[in-house]
């Protein structure tokens, strides 16, 4: 038996991931921690789990701890996890400092502790299908990127600048930093950002539009806000246009849907195919179980970080930035 203790329930993924454990075999959900004890409370009644006081004891009788906590706070529950020699899944971002990414990094290599960052898009298998595209050379040499990552306004924590480290840039941007430094085994080298608060009342930017240049020697902008609807019948989209001397070719990755319009629920989109939060819990099971390393690792949600925090030096500097 398999057990895992979940580190805090701010982040909607958590729910997500709960219900990914509860259709495997062999795992037991030891319980969940959350400062908030309202929201902890109401979380274990509906997910049927048990709450717990401390997150120390709760991460002692587990094998293996998954934090969805708010964005600020990864680093003190991925510390209590490592100093007890736990293997960890941490939402994305990592966090929202590069020094605090860094931290957490540091301490899991000290206690031969295994870090997994949630980045579920790179399961996709229309993702991993275009990886298999490009390497095998049907575009020819890729010129460019064109990307987006559209949702909706997720409110609460999300539009704290303190907890959730940013808006719309921080949330959207590392999901396609991270596919497009998987699909093209590259780096991205240069950034120069604007972004603002366009469409609501909120502390933090809703939109954003970011140009890049790779270490490959491509240039890519990439559109991330948080403009769809409450009225659209999915949360949002991750798509990429790659441009290559030979072909192009347009990823859609949630595009596995079924339109369904009846007079009782009105206008929805129905998901079939991967769920890419089961890829990801099973990905990190099999780290727990086997030892394997885990598919994207906490580097991977450092240099994702990097990237974010050039784009918003960028915005507040008016210039292109060096991404270091």
């Amino acid at each position: 038996m398999t057990k895992i203790a979940i580190l805090g329930i701010a982040h909607m993924h958590g729910y997500s991931y709960v219900r990914a454990l509860k259709r495997m075999n062999d795992i037991e959900i030891v319980g969940l921690y959350d400062e908030d004890r309202s929201r902890m409370n109401k979380a274990c009644e509906d997910m049927g789990i048990k709450p717990c006081e401390k997150p120390e004891e709760l991460v002692a009788r587990s094998d293996g701890v998954i934090v969805t906590s708010e964005n600020s706070t990864h680093r003190e529950f991925v510390e209590i996890a490592a100093g007890a020699g736990k293997h960890i899944l941490c939402e994305k971002p990592i966090a929202t400092t590069i020094e605090d990414a860094e931290a957490m990094i540091k301490i899991c290599r000290e206690n031969n502790v295994k870090l997994q960052i949630a980045f579920p898009v790179r399961y996709s298998a229309s993702v991993r299908k275009a990886r298999e595209i490009i390497a095998g050379g049907l575009l020819g040499e890729v010129v460019s990127l064109v990307g987006t990552n559209h949702g909706r306004m997720p409110g609460g924590w999300f539009i704290d600048p303190v907890l959730g480290g940013g808006g719309a840039v921080m949330d959207h941007t590392v999901h396609v930093v991270d596919i497009v430094r998987w699909l093209l085994d590259c780096e991205f080298t240069q950034v120069y950002t604007t972004c603002g608060t366009l469409i609501y009342d909120i502390p933090v930017e809703d939109c954003g539009l970011e140009m890049f240049r790779l270490s490959t020697g491509q240039y890519m902008t990439l559109d991330c806000s948080w403009s769809r609807p409450k009225a659209h019948p999915y949360w949002g989209d991750v798509t990429l246009h790659i441009v290559g001397t030979d072909g192009t070719l347009f990823l859609d990755v949630f595009n596995s849907k079924i339109e369904v319009y009846s007079n009782e629920k009105g206008s929805r989109w129905e998901a079939y195919g991967d769920n890419f939060d089961c890829l990801l819990i099973e990905d990190f099971v099999e780290v727990l179980r086997s030892g394997k390393d885990p598919f994207t690792r906490g580097e991977d949600g450092l240099e994702a970080l990097k990237v974010v925090d050039a784009a918003y030096k960028s915005f507040r500097e008016g210039q292109e930035i060096q991404i270091c």
